[in-house]
């Protein structure tokens, strides 16, 4: 008897690393990376909406070449989104309050993907929270648009360029 619970308590571990094994091998990344404006008449302490930046996704190039399909899509997430400025150079976060990105795209409703609510001083790069909203219907699409939301802590004197690196794990059935 102690054997046969052995063997099953064996069965389902070996059964359980193969199926982690599986979806590594069937989980790649996309990275994207966007320009943010905040221009110098930017409005002090409520979170106000910026201009929406529209991504073309190249998607169907990208899932031929990690052996995949739109369709065969399963699961996408947003991995990580860091902030950084580009413009003025040395610039650091304490203009920023709290901020927040949504994704949208024609004829889906828009969604918050990512938000940090206190910045911290002297930041010169910032990690946003991912949400984990699933982002299959964005990323299989032609295009998305990208809206961030922002509240100044500061007024600022000239526009800032903030570039975003996001990455997005997608998790997908082979051909």
């Amino acid at each position: 008897m102690k054997r046969l619970v052995l063997g099953v308590v064996l069965l389902f571990a070996m059964m359980a690393v193969a199926c982690e094994k599986l979806d590594e091998l069937l989980t790649f990344y996309i990275e994207e990376e966007e320009s943010i404006t905040i221009e110098s008449q930017f409005p002090v302490g409520t979170l106000v909406p910026l201009t929406p930046v529209t991504v073309t996704t190249n998607s169907e190039e990208r899932f031929k070449n990690n052996k995949t399909r739109a369709e065969l899509v399963k699961d996408v997430t947003l991995n990580r989104l860091n902030l950084s400025i580009t413009d003025p150079q040395g610039g650091n976060f304490d203009f920023l309050k709290r901020i927040e990105i949504y994704i949208s795209s024609e004829g889906q409703d828009e969604v918050k993907i990512a938000y940090l609510d206190e910045v911290p001083q002297n930041a010169t790069t910032l990690s946003l929270k991912s949400t984990n909203a699933k982002l299959d219907k964005f990323i299989k699409g032609d295009t998305y648009s990208i809206r961030t939301k922002a509240a100044l802590a500061k007024p600022v004197s000239q526009d800032i360029s903030i570039k975003a690196d996001m990455r997005f794990k997608v998790t997908a059935d082979p051909l």
